[in-house]
């Protein structure tokens, strides 16, 4: 298991570095050839070192950050009109998406019998405006962020948003090929290690972990280089690029990519929807609503597309400082 702490390099880390771990950098094999075509090939790659937060970014320190700065979120925003052809006026207001599940099998294919873009859904109000606020929910990871916030805090913070390959290597935490972020049994010794959907998604869940939602963001065991919640509880946001899938492996071990960036912004477009040509980022990690009966994406090599305007109830992030970029 590789050394997750910070090295002694004759100094105390930054402040900036306070509620991070370092992760030392290595060759790891990235992606999944048992699962989900999006995942696939498998195929080396090298990522540099880099310090990662030990957590999603909290209600507290998103609360922090708008404080400081008077941030307003993508989804407290009304949208333009000219951003989305063909959208009637009454469906251009201020909200996001949120969970709102059935009392009812439904079809797993239509998406918006479980999801509602709710008027005045936003981070401060998780759940919708008749839902509660954040009281008590400090140490939940924040949500209803869009790519575009996401990023604002990371600069305002001085850090950055890791790539996909950065990210996966960190969510394994030196268990190269494992199943999971803690090995190869999802549930050891019938132990939960991290918060996900239990029962029949997405009108039954018997919260056999504890959480209806999501959890504080410590609720569960760390990985082996300390970092929590890399798999369950919110989706995560990277840098990248969507791609429906990864390059080829290197055919030389001098070949083997360094630090690399995903796919062209231009490829990320939706093919569904034409018109529409709105960027699509690399989500990882899987949430408190992946569920084996429809979505086994709580691994570190799962990955989904998330066009950069969406926020939901399930996705948030965390940043990165990379070594290369401390003075």
């Amino acid at each position: 298991m590789r050394d997750a702490v910070i090295p002694d390099r004759g100094a105390c880390p930054s402040t900036t570095m306070l509620g991070m771990i370092y992760i030392r950098g290595g060759t790891f094999r990235m992606g999944s050839d048992r699962h989900y075509s999006e995942e696939r090939p498998v195929h080396r790659v090298t990522v540099g070192s880099f310090w990662m937060d030990a957590t999603p970014v909290t209600n507290h320190q998103f609360r922090d950050f708008v404080r400081t700065t008077g941030h307003v979120t993508f989804a407290e925003k009304r949208p333009e009109p000219d951003q989305y052809p063909g959208a009637r006026s009454d469906q251009l207001y201020a909200g996001s998406l949120v969970f709102t599940p059935p009392n009812h099998p439904v079809d797993l294919r239509m998406w918006g019998a479980w999801w509602s873009l709710l008027k005045g859904a936003n981070w401060r109000r998780p759940n919708g405006p008749k839902g509660i606020t954040l009281h008590g929910l400090d140490t939940h990871p924040v949500v209803h962020v869009t790519y575009a916030d996401a990023l604002a805090y990371a600069r305002w913070a001085g850090k950055d948003l890791p790539t996909e390959a950065e990210w996966e290597f960190a969510a394994r935490g030196g268990l190269d090929g494992a199943e999971f972020a803690w090995g190869d049994t999802f549930t050891p010794r019938g132990r939960h290690m991290a918060n996900t959907w239990q029962g029949q998604f997405p009108w039954q869940n018997t919260e056999e972990d504890g959480f209806a939602r999501t959890s504080p963001v410590k609720a569960f065991v760390p990985n082996g280089y300390g970092l929590h919640d890399m798999t369950g509880n919110v989706w995560e946001w990277t840098s990248d690029f969507f791609a429906d899938r990864h390059s080829a492996d290197a055919a030389k071990p001098c070949c083997i990519p360094k630090d690399p960036r995903g796919g062209r912004e231009d490829d990320s477009y939706d093919p569904c929807l034409p018109d529409i040509r709105i960027p699509r980022r690399v989500l990882k990690g899987g949430s408190h609503l992946c569920a084996p009966n429809f979505c086994s994406r709580y691994r570190p090599e799962a990955r989904l597309p998330q066009p950069v305007d969406t926020s939901t109830s399930h996705v948030g992030f965390r940043c990165i400082v990379r070594e290369r970029n401390v003075p």
